[in-house]
């Protein structure tokens, strides 16, 4: 596998990693063993966000993307990926504290509609 192929991969990844910690809790609706695994990716975004820490996929994207003979980029994966599509100005730490904040009240939201959702079905049994 080239090493770019595998850069893009691991892209491929962190991308459904954050998309897991900012929506793993709805997974639960289907698998009941969801929250095993949800808690933990959620409450690491979590703590990446909270201490601008660098996310070791972001670390190994850009050592494949060097040694793929590409530029590797500066910064982490939302400052490179998605922030230019979803803020126009710089990753700044007030922002990583709101998207930190966003996804313990999104996944805070579905648990709780899970639980309100499982206790209304087991009063009308």
């Amino acid at each position: 596998m080239s090493f770019r192929l595998a850069a893009d991969f691991v892209l491929l990844l962190h991308l459904l990693f954050i998309m897991l910690a900012l929506l793993g809790a709805s997974v639960s609706l289907w698998w009941r063993w969801a929250p095993v695994v949800h808690v933990p990716v959620a409450i690491w975004a979590t703590y990446v966000e909270l201490t601008g820490s660098s996310c070791p996929l972001t670390r190994l994207e850009i050592f494949l993307r060097a040694n793929a003979g590409q530029s590797g980029y500066t910064g982490s994966f939302i400052e490179n990926y998605l922030l230019g599509a979803i803020y126009p100005a710089g990753l700044t730490r007030e922002i990583q504290f709101m998207l930190a904040f966003v996804v313990i009240i999104v996944n805070i939201g579905i648990y709780g509609w899970l639980v309100i959702r499982k206790q209304y079905s087991h009063s009308k049994s």
